[in-house]
């Protein structure tokens, strides 16, 4: 199993390298689902750098318990293939940046990798012949091994050749790409490509991507826009929060608004793409997101954005612009635009070196239980299974208060939730204002319903939560300290209750990850929407 090191992420004099002035302008590009088409979703990546591995088969239970059903896997380990064939899943398969050499110098090596780590799973005799859905070929390589950068595309077109003739032209081939090749990325319609790369091995490499029907993989994360930009890029915008309208970031050359660093960020990629002026005969080139995420904890010094409510704010909001909103990007709206995304990660890497940031980047825990509690309902059920059996719903932080209101209202009502409770007098009055009443009417309806998925959205007022927001005599259904949900003069009577479900243990697939990227800004943030052509509120 090959290893990887994060290396895409640039520091110190580094940064003089994005001051170069952005080229001419426009090989096209368009969203991708994993093969490059179809609708968009959201996978996550998976990997092995913990301290426990443990069994393929726990892995493929897990995927089928928590409804993923797209994974991105770093090499290519025919036992987790073999148990991911049961799982529902599909999987992107890589291939180690220290097999590039053999592959790339090689195709006769490369229709052997093909035989022997692809056949078995996508030949149509196999169990499950859409196992794979794309081959990602090394990771990061022009900033990770540079020196590997001559054979990467070689490797790329003798591994399709090698697919072809196998009549599994369908599965895609490319290489995920460190954001930190386009340069001068804000406002997006500045951005480039780094000129070192351009004509060597961009251009080459994205026609053969156009006339193979392959996206363009790209590792993307706004945690590094933001760690990188010294303070001017807004860290609402970075966590798809939304901004008033006097500090929407404004591109001054297009007009267009931004209102998150993901979107601004995927507008520079389709600009630089379209610079290069690619003439192919295959169309546009779809653009994968084979990485993003948020750290859940860091160096309180170093890395003060690394928080578990961040990253949960980050890869939940991530989840809903991409799986429910699906509303593209400024440049190109509409959900048919909408990429699709991997989030990175699955799994805590306890073993990560570097930054203490880079083991914690999982949504889950090595034994299974979730770091946080995503509240992304109404996608589906993805990652939506509760698996610490202790999960309550209450009202969002950022829900309007309006709309909490109503969804109480209708829980109480229609709902046919039991909000005894919350009436003067009784157990859960207090604190008497909106949103503690209608955590304690959600939680109902949702414990009510079994916690199936969905049951916790009501518009988006609602969220799942790991915590338990009984207080005093009040007691939400779910509690611990509720195991028979009685009513004794207004509260709730309580029978404590000891079992705790115990979190599977994970197998993880991954060894490495290389730097994210590093930008320059170039305007500061205006507070004036009014003056966007002389006063552009835009990062550059």
């Amino acid at each position: 199993m090959g290893t990887r090191s994060r290396g895409g992420r640039s520091r110190g004099s580094s940064l003089l390298l994005l001051l170069c002035l952005h080229s001419s302008l426009l090989c096209s590009v368009s969203a991708a689902g994993g093969g490059g088409s179809g609708a968009p979703y959201v996978g996550v990546t998976i990997g092995t750098a913990v301290t426990n591995l443990l069994s393929p088969s726990d892995l493929a239970e897990f995927l089928r318990a928590e409804r993923i059903t797209h994974v991105r896997l770093y090499d290519a380990d025919p036992r987790l293939l073999t148990a991911l064939a049961s799982s529902g899943a599909t999987a992107i398969v890589g291939v180690p940046n220290d097999e590039l050499l053999a592959l790339g110098s090689s195709p006769a090596t490369a229709s052997a990798w093909v035989a022997r780590r692809v056949l078995p799973f996508a030949a149509p005799t196999s169990k499950n012949p859409g196992l794979i859905s794309a081959i990602a070929v090394g990771d990061e390589v022009p900033t990770a091994l540079p020196s590997a950068l001559p054979v990467l595309l070689p490797a790329i077109q003798s591994l399709a050749a090698a697919l072809a003739a196998a009549n599994l032209s369908s599965i895609p081939v490319s290489t995920p790409l460190p954001f930190s090749i386009v340069l001068d990325p804000f406002p997006p319609s500045q951005a480039h490509f780094n000129q070192s790369l351009a004509k060597s091995f961009l251009v080459p490499l994205l026609a053969h991507l156009a006339n193979t029907s392959a996206p363009l993989m790209l590792n993307l994360y706004p945690y590094y826009a933001l760690m990188e930009s010294g303070g001017v890029v807004p860290v609402d915008n970075a966590m798809f929060k939304p901004l008033p309208p006097s500090l929407e970031m404004v591109d001054p050359n297009t007009l267009l608004h931004y209102t998150n660093v993901f979107d601004a960020m995927l507008d520079a990629v389709y600009v630089a793409v379209r610079n290069l002026n690619v003439t192919s005969t295959g169309g546009a080139v779809p653009v994968l997101v084979t990485e993003t995420g948020w750290p859940s904890y860091g160096d309180r010094k170093q890395e003060p954005y690394a928080s578990r409510d961040n990253a949960n704010t980050y890869n939940s909001n991530l989840i809903k612009h991409v799986a429910t909103d699906k509303p593209g990007t400024p440049m190109r709206p509409g959900a048919q635009a909408q990429a699709s995304v991997y989030i990175y990660e699955l799994f805590n890497e306890d073993l990560r070196p570097g930054p203490v940031s880079e083991a914690n980047f999982g949504l889950f825990h090595g034994n299974g239980t979730p770091v946080y509690l995503l509240h992304a309902n109404g996608t589906d059920g993805f990652l939506g299974n509760d698996t610490t059996d202790r999960t309550f719903c209450i009202a969002a932080d950022d829900a309007d208060e309006k709309a909490v209101q109503a969804a109480m209202d209708w829980a109480c009502g229609p709902g046919r939730s039991d909000c005894t409770a919350i009436q003067p007098g009784e157990g859960c009055f207090q604190p008497n204002d909106v949103r503690s009443h209608a955590s304690f009417a959600f939680n109902t309806y949702y414990q009510s319903q079994g916690k199936a998925g969905g049951s916790c959205y009501f518009q988006g007022a609602g969220m799942v939560t790991t915590t338990d927001p009984s207080h005093d005599s009040c007691i939400f259904l779910g509690s611990k300290l509720d195991s028979n949900v009685t009513k004794s003069d207004g509260a709730n009577s309580t029978t404590p209750q000891t079992s705790d479900a115990k979190g599977s243990a994970i197998w993880r697939l991954r060894t490495g990850r290389e730097n994210g990227f590093c930008l320059i800004l170039r305007l500061l943030l205006s507070g004036m929407v009014a003056v966007i052509i002389t006063n552009s509120n835009f990062w550059t």
